[in-house]
C-alpha cells in the first residue's frame, strides 16, 4: 500500500457512539484483523490521527520507507532454508517454521541485532517462514481506557512467547524535526517519538526517528512498563528504513494489557537519552532542562518512578 492510500483514514471522536462496547475498527479495514476500541464508563477524549499500518515519509526524511532498496533471494521453495537462501545466509535465521522469533536473548544486552526478512524482490512463496512482520497484524487487539494511564492496548487472545504482535508505525522524520517536535510539546502532551541508532562497522552510525502522533497504527496506544511483556526489534523487509516490530517477551494471557519499555529494552535498564549525531553538551543540557519528567504509573515493583525522556532503542 502506498503512503497516500495508507494515510487516507482519519479517526475523529465525533464519529463514535460511546454507548457501544466496540465502537469502530480503528484501522478502517487497513489491517487484516479489526483493531477494536472499547469504551469504558469514564469517557476520555480519543485522539484524532491518520491510521497507517506502515511507516510513511515525514518531514526531513530522505528515504521513502515504501521504496524497495534491498536485494532479494532467488529461492523457489515454499520456504527458504539456510542451506540455499542468501537472505538467511547473510543475516541469519530469525524465525522458526511457525514464525516465532528464535533468538529471545537478543535484547538482554545493551544492543540488539536487526532482523532481515524476505520481501517483494524474493522469489520464495508468500508463506515463507522468513516473512512475518510484513504480513501485518494477525492478533485480535483492543484499545481500552485505563484507570490512570490514558488509552492502552490489550489482547483478546493468548499470545505465546516470541510471537510478533504489532509494529510501532508512524512518520519517519529527521533528527532536527524530532528535536523541534519535542521542544514544541506542552507539559501535558505525550511524546511518541522513538529513536533507533544502528552501528554498522567502525564509526558508521545510522539513525531513524519514528513519530506516530499524527500518522500511526495501534502501536501508538501501547503504554510503558518497567516490567513489560513486549520488546522491540528493528526489522528490515524491503527498505533500509527499519520497521519497529514488537514481539511477546513472555506468554501473555487473554485480556492482559500489552506494554513495552520506552527506554528500548526488555530488562530494567536506565532510560536512554535521545540519540543524536550532535555531541554539543550545551544542546543536550538545554534539551534536558526543557523537557519535564513524567510520573510512571506502571505499578511494577521495579518501577523507576519516571517515564523515560525519550523512546529509544539501540541496535
Amino acid at each position: 500500500m502506498d503512503a497516500a492510500a495508507a494515510v487516507a483514514v482519519s479517526v475523529e471522536t465525533s464519529d463514535m457512539n460511546v454507548n457501544d462496547r466496540h465502537i469502530v475498527d480503528l484501522s478502517n479495514g487497513l489491517e487484516s484483523v479489526p483493531v477494536l476500541i472499547q469504551q469504558n464508563s469514564h469517557v476520555q477524549t480519543f485522539p484524532a490521527f491518520q491510521y497507517s499500518p506502515d511507516n510513511v515519509e515525514g518531514p526531513g526524511c530522505t528515504i521513502d520507507p515504501s521504496e524497495v532498496t534491498l536485494p532479494g533471494c532467488s529461492c523457489h521453495s515454499p520456504s527458504c532454508s539456510t542451506a540455499s537462501c542468501p537472505c538467511l545466509q547473510t543475516h541469519g535465521q530469525a524465525y522458526d517454521s511457525a514464525g516465532t522469533l528464535l533468538n529471545m536473548s537478543r535484547t538482554d544486552a545493551g544492543y540488539c541485532s536487526p532482523v532481515f526478512e524476505c520481501h517483494a524482490l524474493c522469489t520464495c512463496s508468500d508463506t515463507c517462514s522468513n516473512r512475518v512482520v510484513q504480513r501485518g497484524l494477525r492478533l485480535r487487539l483492543e484499545i481500552f481506557s485505563t484507570r490512570n494511564r490514558g488509552w492502552g492496548v490489550r489482547t483478546l487472545e493468548p499470545i505465546p512467547r516470541g510471537t510478533f504482535v504489532c509494529e510501532y508505525a508512524g512518520e519517519v522524520i529527521s533528527f532536527e524535526e524530532a528535536k523541534n517536535r519535542q521542544f514544541a510539546q506542552g507539559p501535558e502532551e505525550n511524546n511518541y517519538i522513538i529513536a533507533v541508532r544502528e552501528h554498522a562497522g567502525t564509526g558508521s552510525v545510522t539513525e531513524t526517528f519514528v513519530d506516530p502522533a499524527l500518522v500511526g497504527n495501534v502501536g501508538r496506544f501501547l503504554n510503558h512498563s518497567c516490567l513489560p511483556n513486549l520488546f522491540m526489534l528493528p526489522v528490515r523487509v524491503h527498505s533500509v528504513v527499519p520497521r519497529l516490530a514488537l514481539f511477546a517477551g513472555c506468554d501473555i494471557d487473554t485480556q492482559e494489557e500489552l506494554t513495552f519499555d520506552y527506554s528500548g529494552g526488555y530488562s530494567n535498564r536506565p532510560p536512554v537519552q535521545l540519540l543524536s549525531t550532535q555531541t554539543d553538551a550545551a544542546i543536550q543540557a538545554s534539551r534536558t532542562d526543557a523537557l519535564q519528567r513524567k510520573t510512571c504509573h506502571c505499578g511494577a515493583n521495579s518501577c523507576t518512578q519516571f517515564l523515560p525522556l525519550d523512546l529509544s532503542i539501540l541496535s
